[in-house]
């Protein structure tokens, strides 16, 4: 039996490779990369110039992809190159004053930068976890809670997100053997490779800097942000669109110590407002709200600036009493239906103070690439997705990408092949498509949702987050999806 299948594996193989080898005649792709690899010609390249693959990007994203190609055992021995346009991030112990720039980190990518020997040094500088969210409307009294069974378990961790480069900054020095990394090195131009055989067409992506040095690679890994240089330089489109809002963020000064395990959230007509635990005594503030309101409040003295934030999260001018009587209507069905559905609203803390020069805004918008590879090339983060923050996915879904391109070409090297190739790099793409584009658009609809007052948009809200809060089945798949 063991015979007769490696004897099924090794036709599948040869069948595979005809097949291959077939379209690539077709098509005459890379064929002067090839004759290169195969047969030695250092005419076609030199190799110390050449990487298997190159890393266009040193944030959260694409630091953990170097980390997570660093030490895959079937990518020993590849030339791997990060390269990042901003200093290196060394934070050996955390500054006193908290950053403005958080992430909500799931248990899905915690594993993941477990896995890559940061998350002890993340928990060692400074991390918060919380395992309850509660979510409600500001124009009636519908909420929903998310919590894990009897708070045993962290929902998730609020972590800065300079603190989460440190970390992976310190492991990849430990991976000085299989990743080399060039701070402060900005890429001016990249030159595609060719999808047919052209005289003298290189047979790699060759990567120019600004100091006038070439690269190539095999594989161009893009990691650089929303604005990505490698997307664009490449053509592919994107779908995108700006949400009209633009968020504050700030740090918050609690008026008394609490627990703070809790992350909260309200839907404004204007927009959500979160407050996410950062310590007992300090939480981060993401406001999402029109450009003009966001202007406004950064303009506001601190004092004045406090009062709108307690407000925001406490006042109930926005309530109608048609909304609150077939809320209470609807609720109270709902509670004779499914008497241990229901949960307690709870009452978030109130805010003393903001950290000195901690007020900041950045405009909102979603975008999607219409493909996250091309030959030679592959998109992750928010060079492939951006979202809005009021669901805290951004940073998950980057890292659910490292996670799987790692895989991806992980056995592409197990099994000899060029890993800047199509064939395994579509099935990345098609894998991290299936998952984040209904996260995406589950999101944006409810950005949309939220964003209007009108009485059957809000009462059609309200009768949806009643339910799905009396349903705990509901809930706990809503948070196994997110936690992934």
């Amino acid at each position: 039996m063991f015979s007769s299948a490696k004897v099924k594996l090794a036709v599948t193989a040869i069948g595979r490779r005809y097949i291959a080898v077939r379209r690539l005649n077709e098509v005459r792709v890379w064929s002067r990369g090839f004759a290169c690899s195969e047969h030695g010609d250092e005419s076609c390249r030199d190799d110390n110039h050449v990487y298997d693959i190159v890393i266009s990007g040193g944030g959260m994203v694409g630091t953990a992809m170097a980390c997570s190609l660093g030490l895959d055992p079937n990518l020993q021995g590849k030339k791997i190159l990060l390269l990042e346009a901003g200093h290196k991030k060394v934070m050996d112990k955390v500054p006193e004053m908290y950053s403005t720039r958080v992430s909500s980190i799931s248990p899905g990518s915690a594993t993941l930068l477990s896995s890559l020997g940061a998350w002890d040094h993340i928990v060692n500088l400074r991390c918060k976890p919380y395992q309850k969210m509660q979510v409600w409307d500001a124009c009636s009294d519908a909420l929903i809670t998310f919590d894990k069974e009897n708070l045993q378990d962290e929902m998730a961790y609020i972590v800065e997100n300079d603190v989460i480069v440190a970390a992976l900054t310190k492991q990849l020095q430990t991976l000085s053997d299989h990743v080399e990394v060039k701070y402060k090195t900005k890429v001016v131009k990249y030159t595609w490779p060719s999808s047919h055989q052209v005289a003298d067409s290189i047979p790699w992506v060759q990567v120019t800097l600004a100091n006038g040095q070439t690269l190539q690679t095999k594989l161009l890994i893009g990691a650089d942000g929303p604005n990505s240089m490698v997307r664009r330089e490449a053509g592919i489109p994107t779908v995108k669109w700006n949400y009209d809002q633009s968020a504050v963020v700030a740090v918050l000064h609690l008026s008394e110590p609490t627990e703070n395990n809790v992350a909260w959230q309200r839907f404004l007509p204007t927009g959500p407002i979160a407050m996410l635990p950062l310590s007992d005594t300090v939480s981060s503030l993401v406001w999402s709200t029109s450009h003009q309101h966001a202007e406004q409040l950064l303009e506001l003295d601190e004092e004045s600036f406090v009062d709108a934030i307690n407000s925001a999260f406490w006042s109930n001018e926005n309530h109608s009493d048609l909304v609150e009587t077939a809320g209470s209507l609807f609720r109270t069905a709902l509670s004779v239906l499914m008497p241990s559905g229901a949960s307690t609203r709870q009452l978030p803390p109130s805010v003393a103070g903001i950290g000195p020069k901690s007020r900041v805004m950045f405009p909102l918008g979603m975008g999607h690439a219409a493909e996250y590879i091309r030959h030679r090339v592959a998109l992750i983060g928010d060079a492939a997705h951006r979202v809005h923050p009021l669901a805290g996915q951004g940073a998950n879904l980057g890292f659910g990408d490292v996670d799987y391109l790692t895989q991806v070409l992980s056995q592409a090297a197990f099994s000899g092949k060029d890993l800047g190739a199509m064939q395994h790099l579509l099935e990345y793409e098609t894998e991290r498509q299936r998952h984040n584009l209904p996260m995406m658009a589950a999101i944006d609809l409810m950005k949309r949702l939220y964003s209007t007052n009108s009485a059957p948009v809000v009462l059609l809200r309200t009768f949806g987050l009643q339910a799905t809060n009396a349903l705990p089945p509901l809930k706990d798949q809503i948070i196994a999806y997110a936690s992934k």
